[in-house]
């Protein structure tokens, strides 16, 4: 907390009346050893205390007394010991002083709950809003991941496991008029770390000849496993290689997780 912080917060004020605890007091103590605003604050505070309180005493000079003295005779005259009486004004007035002191120290310790509050209250604001910012983002992607589902013009190719992972699965969304292609990938187990997922497209004569269409990037990051990849002119079949990080520039065949003819 900066040194304005503390003199606008009203721990200061806290700090005079008695009313932290031992380690915030050692902490306040040794921010005005080092820093000449706060410890200013603090005189500051204090003089006024002292002001406020010598307001409700009343007060007689030396000459006042000398003169009350001599009325009484008592310049030359034997003294006599009195108990003290009980000065009533005197005593409602430091009461009085107490009271104020204790209400200002109070108001002084609400304000500064009610400010907490406050910053709590914008701090959980913000928070709503980042999620329903992401909730949002991701009822969109949802729209846009459902109406690929849904589109009668995209061909649909189920690519089954095969020996390095039996039970993986994907799909491919393929519209052959605009050449678009999407990938399903929710059947694929996680990659481990420094490998990727990469998509192929295979013509199947006269010879077998793959064509990369993309990395499956983010893998983890991807809620949905819905990922879009680049265009395919033709494709008899597409299959899924696990590659190092980057890509291969051909499919390593050990590593085919899915495959599926068109």
């Amino acid at each position: 907390m900066e040194a304005q912080e503390y003199i606008e917060s009203g721990i200061l004020e806290l700090y005079v009346y008695g009313l932290l605890t031992e380690k915030e007091n050692l902490e306040i103590a040794e921010l005005a050893k080092n820093n000449a605003e706060v410890d200013k604050e603090i005189i500051a505070i204090e003089k006024a205390i002292v002001a406020l309180s010598s307001s409700f005493a009343p007060f007689h000079s030396v000459e006042n007394f000398e003169k009350i003295k001599a009325r009484l005779e008592l310049k030359h005259g034997k003294v006599v010991d009195l108990k003290p009486s009980l000065n009533w004004i005197q005593y409602v007035g430091w009461a009085a002083a107490v009271l104020l002191l204790l209400g200002f120290g109070y108001q002084t310790l609400e304000l500064t709950k009610s400010k907490q509050a406050i910053a709590a209250v914008g701090t959980e604001k913000n928070k709503i809003q980042r999620d329903f910012a992401y909730l949002d983002q991701q009822n969109k992607q949802t729209e846009k991941n459902l109406s690929i589902v849904r589109d009668i013009k995209n061909t649909g190719v189920t690519l089954g496991g095969q020996a390095v992972s039996p039970t993986s699965f994907a799909k491919v969304y393929w519209n052959k008029e605009t050449k678009t292609t999407y990938i399903d990938a929710a059947g694929l187990p996680t990659p481990p770390k420094g490998m990727v997922y990469q998509v192929w497209s295979l013509k199947l004569s006269p010879v077998l000849t793959p064509t990369s269409i993309g990395l499956l990037d983010n893998f983890e990051g991807n809620s949905q496993k819905i990922f879009a990849v680049s265009q395919t002119d033709s494709a008899e079949a597409f299959g899924i290689t696990l590659e190092p990080a980057g890509g291969s520039p051909t499919p390593t065949m050990e590593q085919l997780y899915t495959l599926g003819k068109v």
